[in-house]
């Protein structure tokens, strides 16, 4: 309910009486007060309530991000033992030591495939792959075999791995310039 009021204004050369000089003074009852309090209190409730869940959904996230990076600090720590069991078995292969070599390859196999239902896998990088600084980290450059072969893997050094998506190890590579 609104009730206009008209109010003279004087000036120093006449007196203007017109609806540009009026107020708009509104009352408001004690029902549509406790209306109008009763809405602010029902919003502030709901965004109460949507801060909340959000709270719960971020701690829930948080929550399995620690789990998988707790793991990740214990696999990542078991990488090299992969890579002695890889160059054990390239020097046994040398020596012709084919029953001692046979034992290795099996406790090496129990290792990795027991990493792998944790969520291990290796980065497949070969010799004469396009080299990508996101994926492959440059360990040196020599002078390329073949004019082919510049911009491209030379050697891998050493293996790269992910634990699901994200890249625990980026594969070390030689590249040819």
């Amino acid at each position: 309910m609104s009730k206009k009021k008209t109010k003279k204004v004087e000036t120093s050369d006449d007196t203007i009486t017109n609806e540009q000089a009026t107020e708009n003074i509104v009352e408001t009852t004690p029902e549509e007060q406790l209306a109008s309090d009763l809405a602010q209190e029902k919003d502030k409730f709901l965004r109460l309530f949507a801060e909340f869940e959000n709270y719960k959904r971020r701690t829930t996230k948080e929550r399995v991000e620690l789990f998988s990076t707790a793991s990740q600090d214990v696999i990542k720590s078991l990488l090299p033992i992969i890579d002695d069991f890889d160059r054990a078995l390239s020097e046994m292969a040398k020596n012709k030591a084919s029953e001692l070599s046979k034992g290795v390859e099996l406790i090496k196999n129990k290792l990795l495939s027991t990493l792998e239902q944790k969520g291990l896998s290796a980065i497949e990088v070969t010799n004469g792959d396009v080299f990508s600084a996101d994926d492959h980290e440059a360990i040196t450059q020599i002078p390329a075999p073949s004019e082919e072969m510049k911009g491209k893997i030379i050697d891998v050094i050493e293996k790269g791995y992910k634990l699901g998506d994200k890249v625990i190890r980026f594969p070390k590579v030689v590249i040819g310039n």
